[in-house]
């Protein structure tokens, strides 16, 4: 899926790389100075990350560094995990893979140029249809599944270019972002009870990267970029009651008398997007 995605943007680039400057009527250097609204579609996709665990608070102290144990002090997750959602109670029944998207953005931008160099910001708003799961399995056996999905993401970012007298001008971005995430829980469990806190949480993190933009004229630009982006999530949990398990049950027997769940607070997500601008 990533091939076909990247092969249009790598012919968008060509395209402009190879076009000639129209804005060039008068003869004279192309000048990015000014302000600009477009938008941009591509892929997202995120890095396979097999060592993510889920994470346990049993003291009730809301550090996710304990183990839940059996009567007989074995680790009640002993069978292990995988990066997806279960097929079934057992890391035997597999898992479906993270679910990797399009997405689409639409932007807002200024650039002021200094001699061949272009310094500016651009604000970005959109979505990206990632969708992000883990999964750990117990010795019952039961599998506990949590999933994360972005309902709406964007930026603000800083970007310095170096632009060629025909108006070419690759560039390195970085700055804010942010995602509104939508979680969510399952779990093969039916005897323990199961309440979620903060299924919509704030990702608030940073993104980096680059790209080259192309002026084919006067108030009209096309190119294409990179971003790496790694949002903060930490606020949502899973809190483990009794239900209508034994006293036995290892999410009860802790020091706090119950547990509660959570999974790594890094969502890291990159894309590869077509931009196009109009310039004012």
């Amino acid at each position: 899926m990533k091939n076909s995605i990247l092969a249009p943007i790598g012919a968008m680039m060509a395209l402009g790389l190879s076009m000639p400057a129209m804005a060039q009527d008068s003869g004279g250097a192309v000048d990015w100075t000014g302000p600009y609204v477009g938008g941009s579609f591509g892929y997202n996709w995120q890095k396979s990350d097999g060592a993510e665990h889920l994470r346990f608070d049993t003291d009730g102290d809301g550090s996710y560094d304990d183990a839940v144990t059996t009567t007989t002090g074995a680790n009640a997750f002993s069978p292990g995990t995988c990066g997806g959602a279960a097929r079934g109670r057992t890391p035997a029944s597999g898992c479906d893979d993270d679910k990797d998207a399009i997405g689409w953005m639409g932007h807002v931008g200024y650039d002021m140029q200094f001699g061949s160099f272009v310094a500016g910001v651009v604000a970005e708003a959109g979505k990206a249809y990632v969708d992000d799961k883990v999964t750990e399995f117990s010795t019952t056996p039961a599998f506990y599944t949590m999933r994360r999905k972005i309902d709406w993401n964007g930026n603000l970012r800083a970007r310095l270019g170096y632009t060629t007298p025909g108006g070419v001008m690759p560039y390195i971005t970085g700055g804010l972002a942010y995602a509104k995430v939508k979680n969510n829980f399952n779990t093969s469990n039916g005897m323990n009870s199961f309440t979620e806190d903060n299924r919509s949480e704030d990702g608030w993190g940073w993104t980096m990267g680059g790209g080259v933009e192309a002026k084919v004229a006067d108030n009209f630009s096309i190119g294409a970029r990179y971003l790496w982006t790694r949002y903060n999530v930490d606020d949502y949990r899973v809190d483990v009651g009794a239900g209508s398990a034994p006293a036995t049950n290892p999410f009860l027997i802790t020091p706090s008398g119950g547990t509660s769940i959570s999974r790594g607070d890094k969502f890291d997500t990159q894309s590869v997007m077509v931009t196009s601008s109009f310039r004012f």
